[in-house]
Formats: C-alpha cells, structure tokens, sequence
C-alpha cells in the first residue's frame, strides 16, 4: 500500500513529482537551516560561559563519578598477556607442537610448521585471598592481586604497532583524532588551574611507534592536548623566562600581549582557538612555579622513595616517574600518562624471557608502589589505574624464543575507582590466541573508563565537520560486570 500522501503522485512524470515534492524538499531545506543556527546559538552561549573563558575549569560530569581522575601506564610495544596475567595450562602442555586448527587459521600451515607453540617463560601462581593467577615476572605487583581487575577479553583491529597505539590511545587506527586523555580533559576540565589537565611523561629513550599524535588534542582545541613533562631539571621545555627578564616584565608583556588578543575578540566575535590561546598564555605563566614544585621530590620521605624504587639502578627511573603521577594527580590533574618502553620496548619478537625479564624489573615495584602509596593516602577510591599495551603477543614462537604482534586477544588491567578487584574478567581461546568470552574491544575499554569518570561516551560529542564525533565512534558498551 502507498501512503495516502503519496497516492495521487503515481504515473505522474517527472516535472510533475518535481513540482509536487517540492514543498517537501523546502522543509528539509528549512530544517537544514535550522539545524545550523541552533548550532550557531549553542556555540555562542557556550562561548559567552565562564568555561569558554576558561576551558580547563572543572566541569561537572554525566552523572555521579566513580573516579576523579586517571594514571594511565602504557606499556608500549606489546606485553605477553600469555606470560604475565592470561594463565594457558594448554599451552604449557602442547609447547613445541603445531597450533591445533580447531583454534582457527591466522597464519599459513608452513608457518604454523615453523612456529610451533612456545610455554609461559615463567609459572603462573594464584595471588592474594582471591586466587587470582599472576606470573612470577611480577613478584610486586602479584603481591597487589586483590586490587586487581584483569581484563582478559580484550581485542584491537590492527596488527601494526602505530595504528594499534593509536587505537588504544584515540580509539581510531588513523592517526589525527583526540585520545583518551583529551577527551577526558574536554569533558571535565581540570582541579588546578596552574597545571595542565592532561600530563604525560614519555620514556627518556624515546621512539614512541606512533609519536605525539598518540596524546594529541586531534580536532579539539589545542588547550585538551596532552603537555609532556620531565621528571627532573626543567619540567616542560622552554616554560622558564630568561634570566635577564623580571617577573615584573614578563607580566606586564603578557598583559600586552592579552589586551591586545581581547580587542580582537571583541571586534571580531567568539572564537574558541583564540580563547584557548588565552588561556595558554596564562597557564603557562602559572606553572612556571607550580610545575617545577611539582617535580621536587625533596618533601618526600626515604620510606616513600624506597617504595617506589627510586635510588635503585634497575627502578629509579620508572619509579620516579609513578611517584612525579601520584604527585600531580594529588595537586589536581585530570589525565596523567605514563609510558614505559623506548622504540621497541615490550615488543619481544626475538627473546620473550630476557626483553620480559629486563622490563618487568624496571616497572613491577614502581607500578606497586604507585597503588600502595595511592591507597594508604586514600586517592585509589576515586583514582582509576590502568595497565597494559597497544596489543598482546602470539601463543606461538618466532625466531626460537619470541613471539609476534597479537591484537585478537591481549589482557589489560584496571585498579581503583569502584572497579571490582581481586578478579579476571573475560578470556581467550585455551592458547591465548584470541578472545572468546567476556570480549572487550578497544570501544568498550574507552567507554567503560569515561563511564567511571561519570561520562556517557555518547554524550560526550564534539561537531566536527558536520558530524558529532565522539571517542567511541559508533559503538561501545560500559562493562558493567567488572564494577563494584
């Protein structure tokens, strides 16, 4: 049956459905167009608001937060889930023997032929009163087992190390769009006006598979991108004045120079890139105190450098690092992000127990540190911690002793803030290869994150070229099993 509407348009030729449908096009036009100045509006009452003037002022989230804020370690280049959280009695039991095709084909049978399966590098114990299973790679961090909520499920959509960065990091595989900590900066502004809202802290020896676009502001305001720090000397390049020039001219030149930016405002109409630019102009000028007092590790007492290893040739770096992330969080930032793993990092494709061994020992006390300082201070109820890699590694072997890039099924853990500890969730296949229950793409890792931090992923927009772009794109699910 046609619509009553439409009955007497058929048989008609063209220029007649053209004259009758016409009226029909004018209202789509009509609401185009409505469409547009309502989003005009919106844009200028959002940046006639207090928080347009001031973009990193806190903002209040979705609904009632389970976090405040978020330390994000990075493991870059891979970690092997099947040898740290993800236990694999099959695997230990068929070492040596093709991969069984009833897992299902990733690589050729000749290379299946050659890369037979390769045992956990060390045995996996239960920790804690939970039982959860963990390596012994990880003797400190095992001994926080009940902290612990390991996700075992999972799952990216790219086998190269950049885009799988940048996935974890901005939940697309194309580089250019806002990771995780900018969206989180966008959508809750920041506690303390003379720190960033969005920190991270890249490993000294550099080489980031991906680089800066990982924490980029992508196509939000450049005030969301995240500031690299350095944990000791000058923490941010070039924010200190020269030593020729005052602290009385060097204000009375960025009143200048911010006079100067506000008559164009005013003359010229709302402008969100001008008002970041602003606003940068004076953050920077506030942390020209705040972050160096930041970095100081000199209130600290022995007991607390000692936790986190700091003073140790094996610890001290990494460790400095946690402790510099506890530090900011407890003055106010949003998004701290650490990075452990220089070019190559976790990514063991030639030797899984010495590359494993070598960066388990560098970052397993620290890491522990960080929740055990973080709990007995009383910041790990709303602060969200979050372990792991832009994918995991092969139950198979390559070149003898290592394993390649697995993106189908990886382990990521989370502590603090609400989350259900002391308990995996999800699993792979008995090999480790994939996820088979419980699954958790990238998207829902995301949403479940901003879902602790009170944000709906799907409300949480930005228009973007006509479209409002979200972290999430068009999917994610809140995993809702692992909250307390």
């Amino acid at each position: 049956m046609w619509p009553r509407s439409f009955e007497h348009t058929r048989g008609c030729d063209r220029r007649q459905f053209l004259q009758q449908a016409g009226g029909g096009l004018g209202v789509v036009a009509l609401a185009s167009l409505l469409q547009r100045d309502a989003r005009a509006a919106t844009q200028s009452a959002r940046s006639e608001s207090p928080h347009a003037a001031r973009p990193l002022a806190p903002k209040p989230p979705h609904f009632a937060p389970r976090a405040k804020r978020v330390i994000y370690l990075f493991m870059h280049g891979g970690p092997s889930h099947v040898d740290l959280f993800d236990p694999k009695p099959e695997l230990l039991k068929y070492a040596g023997q093709p991969l069984p095709e009833s897992v299902g084909p990733v690589m050729t049978r000749r290379q299946v032929a050659h890369n037979p399966l390769l045992a956990p590098m060390k045995p996996f114990r239960p920790r804690g009163q939970s039982g959860l299973e963990i390596s012994d790679f990880l003797p400190h961090t095992a001994e926080l087992a009940d902290e612990l909520c390991v996700l075992r499920g999972c799952h990216g959509d790219s086998v190269n190390h950049p885009q799988s960065v940048y996935q974890m990091n901005t939940g697309s595989i194309l580089m250019g769009r806002p990771s995780l900590g900018s969206w989180v900066s966008y959508g809750l502004g920041n506690e303390n006006d003379s720190l960033p809202g969005f920190v991270v802290l890249p490993d000294p020896g550099g080489g980031l598979k991906g680089g800066p676009p990982a924490w980029g502001n992508g196509y939000l305001p450049a005030t969301y991108q995240g500031t690299t720090l350095r944990p000791t000397g000058t923490p941010i390049v070039d924010l200190a004045p020269q030593p020729a020039i005052s602290a009385a001219q060097q204000r009375s030149t960025l009143e200048f120079v911010q006079a100067l930016n506000r008559r164009h405002l005013a003359q010229r109409g709302a402008s969100t890139e001008l008002d970041a630019r602003i606003e940068a102009y004076e953050l920077a000028y506030r942390m020209q105190s705040a972050a160096p007092a930041a970095v100081d590790l000199a209130d600290e007492s022995a007991e607390t450098l000692a936790l986190y290893g700091v003073g140790d040739k094996h610890t001290d770096e990494f460790g400095r690092r946690c402790l510099l992330a506890r530090r900011l969080v407890e003055r106010g930032v949003r998004f701290v992000q650490l990075y452990s793993g220089d070019t190559n990092g976790w990514d063991a494709h030639n030797d899984v127990a010495k590359n494993h061994a070598e960066y388990c020992l560098r970052t397993d006390k620290p890491v522990a540190g960080l929740l055990v300082d973080l709990r007995r201070r009383g910041l790990l109820d709303d602060t969200l911690v979050i372990w792991g890699g832009e994918f995991g590694r092969m139950p198979m072997s390559e070149q003898g002793r290592g394993r390649d890039h697995n993106p189908w099924g990886y382990s990521v853990w989370l502590a603090g803030a609400g989350v259900r500890g002391g308990m995996a969730y999800g699993a792979t296949d008995p090999f480790g290869l994939r996820a088979s229950e419980g699954k958790v793409h990238v998207h829902d890792l995301h949403a479940t994150i901003l879902h602790l931090l009170g944000l709906d992923h799907e409300a949480l927009t930005f228009a973007h070229n006509g479209r409002e772009e979200r972290l999430t794109d068009v999917a994610g699910r809140v995993v809702m099993e692992i909250l307390g």
